[in-house]
């Protein structure tokens, strides 16, 4: 699970990828759902059967008391096997400190661009010596690989565990780098051209355990996963589970939902296989709509959804 535990951060990187709608905004998202309650994100947890739990923002140490509430109970009601990871660009002993007490597994630190040539000027050694899993994790930046390789030389001095470099991508709030560091996209895709080619470099004389996330793996593999999961959690009878982890439904409009639910049980299509969804919409068992559509009085869709609390439409066919 994903957990957006606030959009504050006075970090101010460039390149952050966060949303118009989270930046800077004190919210909380458990995945996709904005939540209000630390019983809403256990709720979510346990819809996708996570196994454990990325918690991001903004800056998590900005919130302090919410993010350690949110470790302690993910840790009572999903078990110590349950793995926590936390994002943050504040290298903190002292608060770092009351994470691990908290029971967080694993930190992964993203410094500003700024300070990669100068960690060693941190709290981070000591942060090693707690016993806490330490990574740093940041994007492959195209004009900075001397100052990616001596970050990695001095992670590895330090005792940092692994790198992970991630493809730079850009973003409806980080799109104004094309101009401004003079950028360019990668093919047809949101990735930074020259990124993976500077992460490759770095890789090859780092000397310790370095990872290169591409653009196209986190889409086509992570994503992929997470909804599969979500999927086989929440899917109803009447729902179809693609092998990408999307769901396909049957929607019905009508003016009047009493009569076309009447219209249904006339062809004997049983009560688990519809659904009022609201607003003169029935969700319909994709299967038995297509094989109504041509006999109903009704505009009939199949539609692929999103598993998720936005139920994300990305595709729709009319069937009549």
């Amino acid at each position: 699970m994903v957990l957006f535990i606030t959009g504050k951060c006075e970090t101010g990187c460039f390149y952050c990828p966060v949303s118009d709608s989270k930046m800077g905004s004190d919210s909380i998202f458990a995945n996709e759902l904005a939540v209000a309650s630390l019983e809403e994100i256990i709720e979510e947890a346990k819809s996708m059967d996570a196994l454990g739990t990325g918690i991001t923002g903004g800056d998590p140490l900005m919130k302090m008391d919410r993010t350690l509430k949110a470790i302690k109970i993910l840790k009572e009601q999903l078990g110590k096997e349950h793995h926590i990871h936390l994002y943050t660009s504040t290298i903190d002993l002292k608060k770092v400190k009351e994470l691990a007490s908290a029971g967080l597994d694993e930190i992964r630190f993203h410094p500003s661009a700024d300070i990669w040539e100068s960690v060693k000027g941190t709290e981070l050694g000591d942060i090693v010596k707690l016993g806490l899993d330490v990574g740093i994790e940041v994007p492959a930046l195209p004009g900075r690989m001397d100052s990616l390789k001596a970050l990695v030389k001095d992670a590895s001095e330090l005792g940092v565990k692994f790198i992970n470099l991630n493809e730079l991508e850009f973003s409806e709030t980080n799109w104004d780098m094309m101009d401004s560091m003079g950028y360019d996209l990668k093919d047809d895709s949101s990735a930074v051209a020259g990124s993976e080619e500077v992460a490759l470099e770095v890789i090859k004389h780092s000397g310790m355990s370095v990872h290169f996330c591409s653009s196209s793996f986190k889409d086509s593999v992570q994503l992929r996963r997470r909804l599969i999961r979500r999927a086989e959690n929440t899917a109803r009878e009447m729902d179809i589970i693609t092998e990408d982890g999307t769901i396909l439904k049957g929607l019905l409009y009508a003016d009047d939902i009493k009569e076309a639910i009447s219209v249904l049980k006339d062809y004997d299509v049983p009560d688990e296989l519809f659904s009022d969804r609201g607003n003169g919409k029935l969700e319909v068992a994709p299967w038995v709509l297509e094989e109504l559509a041509n006999e109903l009085p009704y505009k009939c869709y199949i539609i692929e959804e999103y598993p998720t609390a936005d139920r994300l439409e990305v595709e729709r066919t009319p069937l009549n």
